[in-house]
């Protein structure tokens, strides 16, 4: 066997180490499932082997899951089977590793899980397929089962034998929700069987073998009863009612993945463990099958592991690996990015106006370092070092030796040109300067450089210690390169990069700002906000618009609508949203959640809000109850008019590829998971059907809901953007 080794003691106890060629990490590839056949045929039929213990030969883990990567063309056939001798042969296929992991647990004799790393998807439920289970103390290791969280369900009797451990009430956050806990969270829930220091992990598994050695599950065992109850049991129906009830009330429908894990608890757990796992590969083919499956299966896994390897980063050329960096302005986002560098091992200068205020972002920094001690997400030593690499100043000859310089200062454009000449002034000829502006257009901004063909935007989301996407900005004058080394730093920060080229608001802000337009235009024809904000979070967005507007800052959105305007002049065409944010900022003074006062009125001690009663002064409410249509109309505006303003700007050059058109969406602004994100939003509804409904919507609400002419010429042709040529620079 190529994967797998085994070497047996004089005990009898063999020990089986998973070491996938190829791999950074231990993933279940075609040829390693093969492989546990083998493993199975070893095992049994060596009389000299009393027990096995199976571990990693790889220190990062035990086994991350199932090769999604490999499977993709498994999953596309899967996908589309019909008739029943395709449906017979997908559902075949979806459970070989079941099989397999079945073939373990019912060989004869007593198998060991020895875990070391993290164990996630298919890698715990080869865990769970063992007798026993021992973890090292580690509480960096993640043990879990994510499915759900990329439009997937546990396909390999996860769903059968984790509730078959610890009940239903325990099992179903864990499968519905997709969040890994600890080794002793997993202990305390019973899912694992002893949490010991690394270094004794083997002689404690061995010590099982040699001692107990129970080779036999404790579900194959006559008498067994389901711990907690039973799903038809009197215990057993609240519990499910409940998660059904709590499961609607959270996804609203949009994820198929949780319904299908649902039923597939509910129907396999009353049955004996084969027949269960039976249906376990049923319930997995008719998830694998949904439009949600794919997409999310594509953005969520696919897409962002390529864009966070940096795929399609030029080859044979020198990383941009840079050592020292400069952050101008000290505020919330320049404190969040120098606390970025830290964390990498960057040393940085974080520049402000004065003393004080540069002091203030370091001690921003150095707090979030102190709590991710406290909560054991970083070593106190590790802490320390990252608190000594930032710098505060006033001082701009400090960026001396700077390899990359980020403005985050104000949007002003005056400001911006200031400090970027300063900065400048002390520079060497190769390092690079980054805008993180969200809106201003970087051409403009790169006026002010020395060096424009270095100049490059770069978009940081706040709060930057949580938000993984970093927008770059390609300039007309951005050099290559420049791009490049942007890149490389993105990846260097532990950040997603996507690349777009320069237009007003680029791509995430740009079409962000549709989403809370549309929730004022809807304001101003009379539909009450709690409806707006409520149908705005049914569609899986984190917030409604309006909620969203509150949380971006009311005076922020009107500043930049006047910039806007200012800009186009005789171009701009005025939004409903403008006139009210002007009145609740410019007459009111309520600025949003920062102030406490915007649409929404926010209590002091944080535990609530209500929307404010005044509100119904600047836009009276006609319509004040919903039914099912309305719900779908709100609805089908909220997600059309993002996702039609995406496909303007893939159709303008603005973002070519797909792909980070969709991970941009879901990362940047909270763009509904199930989706995919909006271009696979349209694929997934077909561009013939989307564009009819489209039409519908422009003919009914304004020419904002037109498609562009790269959709419309895919309507015609029954393409998809996915199959489209993939367009890299501005035309």
């Amino acid at each position: 066997m190529q994967h797998i080794s085994i070497e047996t003691g004089a005990d009898g106890i063999a020990l089986v180490r998973f070491d996938v060629i190829g791999r950074t990490m231990n993933t279940i590839t075609a040829a390693f499932s093969q492989e546990l056949e083998q493993l199975v045929e070893r095992l049994k039929g060596d009389a000299a082997i009393k027990g096995a213990i199976l571990t990693s030969g790889k220190d990062n883990g035990f086994i991350a899951g199932a090769d999604l990567v490999e499977m993709e063309g498994d999953i596309a056939r899967w996908r589309v089977a019909s008739t029943q001798e395709e449906l017979a042969g997908a559902v075949a296929d979806c459970a070989s590793l079941s099989r397999r992991l079945r073939a373990i647990e019912t060989l004869g004799k007593p198998v060991v899980a020895a875990i070391s790393g993290l164990a996630l998807g298919g890698g715990m439920e080869v865990a769970l397929a063992c007798h026993y289970r021992v973890v090292a103390d580690n509480p960096k290791i993640q043990l879990g089962f994510p499915e759900a969280t990329i439009g997937l369900l546990p396909g390999a009797g996860g769903t059968q034998r984790l509730p078959r451990l610890i009940g239903l009430q325990a099992a179903l956050p864990l499968l519905l929700q997709g969040k890994p806990v600890s080794p002793t969270k997993a202990l305390e829930l019973g899912f694992v069987d002893a949490v010991v220091p690394a270094a004794d992990l083997i002689e404690t598994a061995k010590a099982w073998l040699l001692s107990v050695g129970d080779p036999v599950a404790r579900w194959d065992r006559k008498g067994f009863k389901l711990p907690g109850g039973a799903p038809y049991s009197s215990a057993g129906q609240q519990i499910m009612a409940g998660a059904n009830a709590m499961l609607r009330s959270t996804s609203y429908g949009n994820y198929p993945a949780q319904e299908q894990i649902l039923k597939a608890v509910f129907e396999g757990t009353q049955v004996p463990m084969d027949a269960g796992l039976r249906i376990e590969s049923r319930r997995f083919l008719n998830t694998v099958q949904t439009p949600q499956a794919e997409a999310m299966v594509r953005t969520l896994f696919l897409s962002m592991q390529a864009l966070g390897k940096g795929q399609g980063r030029a080859t044979g050329r020198e990383r941009f690996d840079p050592r020292k960096a400069g952050v101008l302005g000290a505020g919330m986002m320049g404190a969040g990015i120098a606390h970025a560098h830290a964390l990498a091992g960057i040393d940085t200068v974080l520049i402000d106006v004065d003393q004080a205020a540069a002091d203030k972002g370091k001690a921003h920094g150095d707090n979030l370092l102190d709590k991710a001690v406290r909560q054991g997400r970083l070593s106190q030593e590790k802490a320390d070092a990252a608190k000594a690499r930032i710098c505060a100043s006033t001082d701009y000859g400090d960026l001396a030796g700077a390899d990359i310089v980020i403005e985050a200062v104000f949007e002003n454009r005056a400001l911006k040109a200031e400090v970027t000449r300063k900065a400048e002034a002390v520079l060497g000829s190769n390092a690079i300067f980054g805008s993180n502006t969200s809106t201003l257009p970087i051409d403009g901004l790169a006026d002010a450089s020395q060096r424009p063909e270095s100049f490059v935007g770069i978009h940081f989301f706040s709060p930057v210690d949580r938000m993984r996407l970093v927008e770059i900005i390609r300039g007309k004058r951005t050099s290559d390169a420049t791009i490049e080394a942007a890149t490389d730093y993105v990846l260097r920060i532990g950040k997603v990069p996507i690349i777009v080229n320069d237009s007003r608001g680029f791509y995430t802000s740009r079409v962000f700002g549709t989403y809370i337009a549309e929730g004022y235009e809807m304001l101003a024809e009379g539909i009450a906000p709690a409806i707006i904000d409520n149908v705005g979070r049914m569609t899986g967005m984190p917030r409604g618009p309006l909620e969203l507007s509150d949380d971006v800052a009311l005076d922020l959105l009107d500043k930049v609508t006047k910039q806007t305007a200012a800009d186009l002049g005789s171009a701009y065409v005025a939004k409903a949203q403008d006139g009210i944010v002007d009145r609740l900022v410019n007459q009111l003074g309520r600025l949003g959640r920062k102030n406490g006062r915007g649409v929404y009125d926010y209590a002091q001690d944080g535990s609530g809000k209500t929307l404010w009663a005044g509100l119904a002064d600047l836009a009276p409410p006609s319509i004040v109850s919903s039914d099912a249509a309305l719900v779908e109309r709100i609805r089908l505006r909220l997600l059309y008019r993002q996702a039609i303003e995406a496909a303007r700007c893939v159709d303008e050059g603005v973002i070519g590829d797909p792909r980070q058109a969709d991970v941009g969406a879901i990362l940047a602004w909270g763009f509904p998971a199930w989706t995919g994100g909006p271009l696979s939003f349209i694929d997934s509804v077909g561009a013939a059907t989307f564009a009819a409904v489209a039409d519908e919507l422009a003919r009914d609400h304004g020419d904002r809901f037109a498609i562009p002419p790269l959709l419309r010429k895919l309507a015609e042709e029954r393409g998809r953007f996915y199959e489209a040529p993939i367009r890299q620079k501005a035309a």
